[in-house]
């Protein structure tokens, strides 16, 4: 009798000295989220060093909520030519997507932001010539044939769930370029929206509406990029538009 109570004192203590690790969901465990794209995914300008993303990056921040684990691959300056490429040709990021189960997708804004360089209107330049810009590229599908096929290379290597951001106005109010694009922005979101729709188990984080005309507070001041309260608010969208919450 003796010896059985010795045994079963002696199972209990190891028990009780493995089961924290035993029961703990352990990090490899956990599903994981890839974010793809730019500057915003990486989340530029929030204090960090640039040579890794910020973790107060919206990725991150919905890793943090929804215990995921995180490989954040946003680049900044990338535009939809790029992350296509890196989808088709290199490992990284075939083999990040393959083992992902649900991947966020910010691209398309660098593109704009190129059309508006070549406008001059940071510098006050040509509205019109915006305008002629922007519709000769949307018309030449260049963007959005880009991001269909990184949303197309993406689905062929994962059934995961994908969100795709649309693109908010990154213009203070009190700034020109704010009135210039704000009516263009929701065709261009109607695009993102039909992409979407056009593929299986893609949906749109809505970034143009939740921003609004709150830059003042979700875009960091002489810049373009979301403060950390802005990356909080693509957090809540992605998490929504992936049936998280």
């Amino acid at each position: 009798m003796k010896k059985i109570t010795k045994s079963l004192a002696v199972l209990l203590l190891a028990t009780s000295i493995v089961s924290p690790a035993t029961f703990a969901k352990s990090d490899q465990a956990k599903e994981s989220l890839v974010a793809l794209g730019d500057s915003i995914p990486f989340g530029y300008n929030l204090g960090q060093n640039y040579q890794n993303p910020a973790k107060t990056a919206y990725p991150y921040l919905i890793g943090a909520s929804e215990d995921l684990r995180v490989r954040n691959l946003g680049i900044p300056g990338w535009q939809s030519e790029q992350l296509l490429s890196a989808l088709q040709t290199e490992q990284k990021y075939r083999q990040a997507v393959i083992h992902a189960d649900y991947v966020a997708i910010t691209i398309g804004n660098n593109d704009l932001l190129q059309i508006l360089r070549e406008a001059g209107l940071e510098s006050g330049g040509n509205q019109v010539l915006f305008r002629e810009l922007l519709m000769q590229k949307l018309s030449n599908d260049d963007v959005f044939a880009n991001i269909a096929a990184a949303i197309a290379e993406t689905r062929s290597l994962t059934d995961a769930p994908i969100v795709l951001y649309n693109v908010y106005n990154p213009f203070q109010l009190n700034d020109p370029l704010h009135y210039v694009a704000d009516p263009i922005l929701p065709g261009i979101n109607q695009a993102f929206s039909a992409l979407a729709a056009s593929n299986e188990n893609v949906y749109v984080a809505d970034a143009y509406a939740a921003f609004g005309d709150n830059q003042a507070e979700y875009v960091i001041q002489n810049d373009i990029h979301p403060t950390a309260a802005g990356q909080q608010v693509l957090a809540d969208i992605g998490i929504t538009a992936l049936g998280l919450d």
